[in-house]
């Protein structure tokens, strides 16, 4: 039976003066329990509790499959001063579709998703659903108490960044054959755990209603998609990553917003989360609406969402996305000068309360220019990310690892140049899913020459890449040289791992991951002159690059040679600092050696090279690679 009930309710209570207030100010770090739809017991009857913020609307009912959609059945009332208007619906269940139908000021009815929903209907459908009451149990605290106690700056952090409805696929018709949350947990983390990568990087977890924007055009903020499975089931598979000792980084969008009828674009019937300005309020070159961060409401809401991710899922940190956007006012526009203030505060509000009351979580900026002082603390004038981005590493070196190994010679400053500022920042070296679309080419097709050369390439730039300070991002298919570029509506290509190129470079990529987390050397420096040496950073006539890697006890030192060209070099000589054997830990032909294998000793003489004192003398191959342990 239809609910219908017209009557004007007292208030309720559930949202005080000081709620108020704090979202008023901008300071409601939980403004999501009070905003939305959550159930409740009032005048003694269960339910659902609505609540929504829209200052400019003229009234505003729920609407839903309990009340036939009808906008007169259950009006809210306004609660002073705040533009919340709330309803308590009596006999709610847990999985109602529902929505606030807004009459705007000039008579017209609109029909609006809920922006704090916790949970939505899956595409093409858009409504909001009563979220079902949240009794998981998490067994994640040895994770949450570890990551506490790190400092990740210091820490090992190897990304495998995925898209979660591409990265296999069931063969069934039921959700595009997506595989569910609980699905994925199992199979994506042994596949982790095997290769050896720290982290996982989920595109697209907050609900989108376009496929094609791999969900960064969101709508339902508070909400994990459903195309995977419902918000509990999210929780498992955070929970199990945790339980395998994977750390899970979500993206988060709070750059812009589509412009869907159902979503927050001119949500009460005017400019609420947008800019009212439109040479403001709108992306030119993505059609999309721009959050104002002005108003102290919508910054809350960001806010907030971002410690929801982080504290109601134990979400380990957030990518955020397209950050040059937020903080240039002429990105991709003619005028309206340079420094968006006000998005440079947010950032500040949200990088300090994060790392307040973050547990350890991390704030990871994508940011494509040279803006200062990123990942500096904002005492210090900086924005307070945890890391950036090197989107500047990421252009030179792919724009030398295309190139016929014979013009690599005239950009050997390419792949030197990411070492003159290193330290600048905490930086994370990226080949992230935007280098592998477009007609970008993947990965393995970007490199030059005959089919076998290319994973020849491939293994030496991964070698240099793995050796260079910095964090480490792969994105799913480029550890096995997927062939075609990345689609969102189909599965790798997995069936090409058991082929023997590919199958050698997913083996040799492993290789390098694990070598990664057992040396310290690769990671505990990586801001600091005092982890990294050039050797030889000029050898552009033989396009050879050599340099060491030091951990902070200068103990099991790393010493790296890589080779850019197919010209063997079966003499090679390069200088090393200290007396001593190098013991081979790995190459391009062999990969790491294990344990129980006689790894080759190369014992220095004092033979001046390089500028240093001694000297090791090596074969190295075509494209050759060697990781060198001494101490």
């Amino acid at each position: 039976m239809a609910v219908r009930d017209k009557k004007k309710q007292t208030e309720t209570g559930f949202i005080t003066a000081g709620d108020r207030y704090l979202f008023g100010e901008g300071t409601h770090y939980e403004i999501y329990n009070k905003l939305g739809a959550h159930p409740k017991t009032f005048n003694g009857k269960t339910g659902y509790y609505f609540a929504v913020w829209a200052p400019h609307a003229a009234s505003v009912s729920v609407v839903g499959d309990f009340n036939n959609w009808d906008p007169d059945a259950c009006p809210m009332q306004v609660l002073e001063t705040s533009g919340i208007y709330e309803r308590f619906i009596p006999g709610i269940k847990p999985g109602e579709l529902y929505k606030f139908a807004i009459t705007t000021q000039t008579g017209k009815v609109i029909f609006k998703a809920d922006p704090f929903a916790q949970y939505a209907e899956y595409r093409p459908g858009t409504a909001s659903i009563t979220a079902f009451s949240d009794n998981f149990h998490w067994n994640d605290a040895a994770w949450v108490q570890k990551r506490e106690s790190i400092n990740p700056c210091e820490a090992a952090m190897s990304i495998y960044e995925v898209h979660l409805g591409s990265w296999k696929k069931k063969n069934r018709p039921e959700k595009d054959g997506y595989y569910t949350y609980k699905e994925a947990a199992a199979e994506l983390a042994a596949y982790v755990k095997e290769m050896g990568y720290t982290h996982i990087e989920l595109m697209g977890i907050a609900e989108h209603p376009y496929d094609g924007s791999w969900g960064y055009q969101v709508t339902g903020y508070y909400a994990p998609t459903s195309r995977y499975g419902t918000p509990e089931e999210f929780k498992y598979f955070v929970n199990y990553m945790h339980k395998k000792g994977i750390g899970v980084i979500l993206d988060w969008v709070p750059a812009h917003f589509p412009r869907d009828a159902h979503g927050l674009a001119d949500f009460d019937g005017q400019p609420l989360f947008e800019y009212a300005d439109p040479r403001k309020g709108e992306h030119p070159d993505w059609g999309t609406k721009v959050f104002d961060y002005e108003k102290h409401e919508v910054s809350n809401f960001l806010i907030a969402n971002a410690l929801y991710w982080i504290e109601q899922f134990h979400i380990d940190g957030l990518r955020v996305d397209a950050v040059a956007s937020m903080l240039y006012l002429d990105y991709g526009r003619k005028d309206g000068g340079n420094q968006n203030l006000e998005a440079i505060e947010f950032f500040r509000h949200l990088n300090s309360i994060v790392a307040q009351r973050g547990h350890g979580a991390m704030v990871i900026a994508e940011e494509s220019t040279a803006w200062p002082l990123v990942t500096h603390d904002p005492k210090e004038g900086g924005l307070g990310f945890t890391f950036k981005w090197n989107m500047g590493w990421m252009h030179d070196f792919l724009e030398y690892m295309k190139l016929d190994p014979y013009f690599r010679k005239f950009n050997h400053h390419k792949m030197t140049f990411g070492l003159t500022y290193f330290n600048s920042e905490n930086f994370i070296l990226v080949l992230s899913h935007d280098e592998v679309v477009h007609l970008k080419c993947s990965m393995i097709n970007k490199m030059p020459g005959l089919f076998e050369d290319k994973f020849a390439n491939l293994k030496a730039g991964y070698t240099f890449m793995l050796g260079h300070p910095g964090k480490k991002l792969l994105f799913m298919g480029q550890d096995f040289g997927q062939l075609h570029e990345w689609d969102e509506k189909v599965s790798l290509d997995w069936h090409l791992t058991v082929e023997d190129l590919h199958k050698d470079l997913q083996n040799y990529v492993r290789d390098l991951l694990h070598i990664y987390q057992k040396h310290p050397a690769l990671y505990e420096s990586d801001d600091d002159w005092d982890g990294f040496s050039w050797i030889n950073a000029n050898d552009g006539d033989r396009s050879i690059y050599s340099f060491v890697r030091y951990a902070k006890n200068h103990k099991k030192s790393l010493l790296f040679v890589c080779n850019f060209t197919p010209v063997a070099r079966p003499d090679y000589r390069v200088g090393v600092p200290k007396r001593g054997n190098y013991t081979l830990i790995l190459d391009n032909e062999h990969g790491a050696y294990k344990t129980g294998e006689k790894a080759p000793v190369f014992k220095a003489v004092k033979s001046e090279c390089d500028g240093q004192p001694y000297s090791v003398a090596l074969p190295l191959s075509a494209y050759g690679t060697a990781i060198l342990r001494f101490s």
